[in-house]
């Protein structure tokens, strides 16, 4: 009976140390509080993001998973930069549709000018013949 109450308490003194050093009792600091992860690289302000930006970019884990407020920004500035390339895309390829269409239609533009005039001859100085 003695051995049960000897290791009943010795079972309590180790279940309250332990307690003790990971709550930080009696001024040690076993386990300080940590600043939470923030984005360290974010997308460039500056430039353009490049596809060497979005591989590099490391979004930093909370306790369920990714903060959602550092992911929404990435996602956010992505597809603002996605969308704002696809319009200059579209209005490029406008551009070079409206190009070939006056090519096409328009005049010969490997002709010299005045080539195809005077068909008939040659002509004077003052234009007549």
């Amino acid at each position: 009976m003695r051995v049960f109450w000897f290791l009943l308490l010795t079972m309590a003194v180790v279940v309250a140390a332990v307690t003790l050093a990971v709550v930080g009792g009696g001024g040690s600091a076993v386990l300080q509080d940590v600043e939470p992860e923030r984005l360290t690289d974010p997308l460039p302000a500056n430039r353009p993001v490049g596809r060497a930006d979005v591989e590099a970019m490391r979004l930093p884990m909370a306790v369920r998973g990714y903060r959602m407020t550092d992911v929404d920004e990435a996602l956010g500035r992505l597809g603002a930069e996605l969308a704002e390339r696809d319009a200059h895309i579209a209005e490029l390829e406008s551009a070079l549709a409206g190009a070939q269409a006056t090519a096409v239609n328009g005049p010969d533009l490997f002709k010299r000018p005045g080539e195809g005039l005077a068909e008939d001859g040659p002509q004077g100085e003052d234009g007549e013949r």
